[in-house]
């Protein structure tokens, strides 16, 4: 669908602004990596050649009966013995064999036997996922950056780099989720409350004024301790807090504009309100909105990291940035984890601002209709 002369004058704004153009550029490619992070990170093949038949675990479960084991439990693609089941077809008792037949086997030497096909695996470019723990062969945890793992492990043995591309996608998700729900109640409720005035705003004011000192710590940590920590119940609770933020900036808008002739004008001729606020108004109170947005966008994932970090945030079987921060300060010396932690949020936050002080000038009426 073409844009408008309007939004394409907009994006030659946009544009215009270099800084904002190559972060959301490079943002867009940073995001849209992690979004296939199963494909880039994981302790599972991508894809099995078993007898000829194409099977992919990273998507489905496999037993280890299923590629001729014992067990119905799921199959360890790390172990020697599976892997020489998948290589050998099955045919060989693998987990009973000695080791020169099982290298043997590996090395194809086996294609003489009836029914031989031999199989293979194709793996990610980092073969472990968030939650793998890693045999360091005898080195301690947390382990420094080597050959196998780039960015090193942490106090557990899980690798670095994965948990920080698992990581990032769990923070940049959780923030636009947040940013999004807050923003649609926020200024809908700013928009209502500057546009009828009166009665209407004074109610709405003494209730902000409640509902902001409600501390939000205690409350995520009374919640937190009667229910189990979930991803979606802490963006129930960081919505419910955080939807006042864009409140003053609309409402001052919105009773700035409610006595301008083209609103007076538009109620004399009869346009609904609903019309007026969202059609008339509001397109003049984005700047000042998405001036805040890039705020509470970098203040969801700090919160987001500030409650990890404390242990109140997502369930530890998730990964997690904070985690990774507070891991930094807990083994002090290994200063990798330090500088991981600290690079990844100061790259990421810096993006984020960055796009959003594009937005805001491209959508400035100043510099659009200049």
């Amino acid at each position: 669908m073409a844009l408008s002369p309007l939004n394409q004058r907009r994006w030659r704004n946009f544009k215009a602004n270099r800084r904002a153009y190559w972060s959301l550029f490079i943002f867009a490619v940073l995001f849209g990596l992690s979004l296939f992070a199963e494909l880039l990170a994981n302790d599972r093949p991508l894809l099995v050649n078993y007898r000829g038949e194409w099977r992919m675990p990273f998507l489905s479960f496999y037993s280890e009966q299923d590629f001729g084991g014992d067990f119905r439990t799921e199959a360890n693609y790390t172990a020697p013995e599976v892997q020489c089941l998948i290589v050998t077809g099955g045919l060989l008792d693998c987990f009973d064999a000695p080791e020169d037949t099982l290298l043997a086997a590996e090395a194809g030497q086996l294609a003489g036997t009836e029914g031989f096909q031999k199989g293979w695996m194709l793996w990610a470019p980092i073969p472990y996922s968030y939650n793998t723990i890693n045999d360091l062969g005898g080195r301690a945890a947390p382990s420094a950056p080597d050959a196998q793992h780039w960015l090193g492990t942490d106090d557990t043995a899980r690798d670095v780099l994965a948990r920080v591309i698992y990581g990032f996608r769990l923070s940049v998700a959780f923030a636009l989720i947040v940013t999004l729900l807050t923003s649609v109640i926020g200024i809908a409720a700013g928009a209502v409350q500057g546009y009828f005035g009166g009665w209407v705003d004074l109610a709405f004011q003494r209730f902000l004024e409640i509902w902001s000192g409600t501390p939000q710590l205690y409350v995520i940590i009374i919640v937190f301790a009667v229910w189990e920590r979930s991803f979606w119940l802490l963006i129930l609770l960081m919505v419910m807090f955080g939807w006042t933020g864009l409140i003053g900036v609309v409402r001052a808008e919105f009773l700035r504009a409610r006595n301008f002739e083209y609103v007076r004008a538009a109620k004399a001729l009869g346009v609904p309100d609903r019309v007026i606020i969202f059609r008339h108004v509001l397109p003049n109170a984005m700047v000042a909105t998405l001036t805040m947005l890039p705020f509470v966008v970098t203040g969801a994932i700090g919160t987001l990291a500030a409650l990890d970090y404390l242990g109140f945030g997502l369930p530890a079987s998730l990964p997690s940035l904070g985690q990774l921060t507070r891991q930094a300060q807990q083994n002090l010396q290994m200063p990798s984890l330090a500088f991981t932690s600290f690079v990844t949020f100061a790259v990421m936050l810096s993006l984020l601002v960055f796009i959003f002080e594009g937005v805001r000038d491209a959508f400035d009426p100043r510099k659009t209709f200049r």
